[in-house]
């Protein structure tokens, strides 16, 4: 009852003046930049502080900004949007490098940080400024967008029809410095309200866990004696196994691909295609926040390799020359995978991918 007390008073729509050290910039690593593409994605689910934190360590995020979005008024302040005077809505900017990762990868991800069912506000934060929208940039985006939409309700997650509107990007006022990476200057605060407002109990309920504690990654040892030499050599020392001579370039059974290390989920059939390379190729992974995508200088080339972040193992690259909708080519090794059937997914404890895969 406390934290929940708490939260409420610290709740995104309060209008209290911040404590000085909310005023505090974080310390920041510099993140390394692949390439000079960049495009903007532009997303509001609510409480802007709990929308920013999800895509702030991901490789290929630039940079993400909580401000306001969407509305008539210029240069709105955080009083005039949380108070209801603005057309504004809470929103977050994120600048990404699509040779990285895709639009596509940010939507799935967007939809898993609210509650998309939510016509009102967000939780708690009732009221137009709290609601979500999609903004999009291009007509590539309002496709991609649709059509992600569309396949999440159809995959009836939720109870209610998903409700979130996919509308042209106008505007974008970055919200004042206190505000930005709140979830690092003010941590306490920031849990307790991601508590106490709800939306981490919905999530949980809606999406299934990726977390180290569920899939647990073993020892090098205990995996030099589970892994078979390819496995071993392809995960843990970064070997390639050889093209079209591999378990899964040819599969064309519907299921999802998980990680050989610690089993979770990477890739889904629905998003494999033949790209002629010889190796198993995804336009998009599941769910990017389970995999790291380093910058790879070896053997005299600049390129973006993947690994499954829970297993802190190699599965291979990711290039620019893929399909729509990311037009990213993600090259697996399939020793770095296993491959589940649609047919045993509920048995092996995979049944909330199943949508992913339909």
């Amino acid at each position: 009852m406390f934290a929940l007390i708490a939260s409420l008073f610290l709740a995104c729509g309060g209008g209290s003046t911040p404590s000085p050290d909310f005023q505090n910039s974080a310390e920041e690593s510099p993140k390394e930049v692949f390439s000079a593409s960049q495009q903007v994605a532009t997303f509001a689910g609510g409480c802007f502080w709990c929308v920013e934190a999800p895509f702030e360590d991901l490789d290929g995020v630039i940079s993400v900004i909580s401000g306001y979005s969407g509305g008539k008024e210029k240069n709105p302040t955080y009083g005039e949007v949380s108070g209801g005077k603005t057309s504004h809505r809470e929103s977050v900017q994120i600048t990404f490098d699509p040779e990285v990762i895709s639009y596509a990868e940010l939507v799935d991800i967007f939809w898993q940080t609210y509650d998309p069912t939510d016509v009102g506000g967000s939780f708690f934060d009732r009221g137009t400024q709290y609601e979500s929208a999609i903004f999009f940039h291009n007509d590539q985006q309002k496709k991609v967008a649709e059509e992600s939409k569309k396949r999440l309700d159809q995959s009836k997650r939720f109870s209610k029809p998903v409700a979130t509107p996919i509308i042209k990007f106008t505007n974008f006022y970055p919200a004042e410095d206190y505000h930005q990476d709140y979830y690092k200057k003010s941590p306490q605060d920031y849990y307790a309200y991601h508590k106490g407002s709800g939306r981490d109990a919905f999530i949980q309920k809606h999406w299934p866990e990726l977390s180290a504690k569920k899939y647990p990654a073993p020892s090098k040892g205990d995996l030099k004696k589970e892994l078979d030499e390819m496995q071993y050599e392809v995960t843990m020392e970064g070997a390639t196994e050889f093209a079209f001579n591999n378990a899964y370039n040819g599969n064309k059974e519907e299921g999802i691909y998980v990680c050989v290390v610690t089993g979770a989920p990477l890739f889904s059939s629905k998003d494999k295609y033949e790209s002629g390379s010889g190796w198993p190729s995804f336009t998009k992974p599941i769910d990017a926040r389970v995999i790291d995508k380093p910058v790879d200088r070896t053997l005299g080339m600049l390129r973006v390799e993947v690994r499954s972040k829970l297993g802190n193992s190699h599965l291979g690259h990711v290039f620019n020359d893929g399909p729509a909708p990311t037009g990213l080519r993600y090259c697996m090794n399939s020793a770095a995978m296993k491959f589940i059937p649609k047919s045993e997914m509920q048995a092996a404890g995979y049944g909330d991918y199943l949508w992913v895969v339909n």
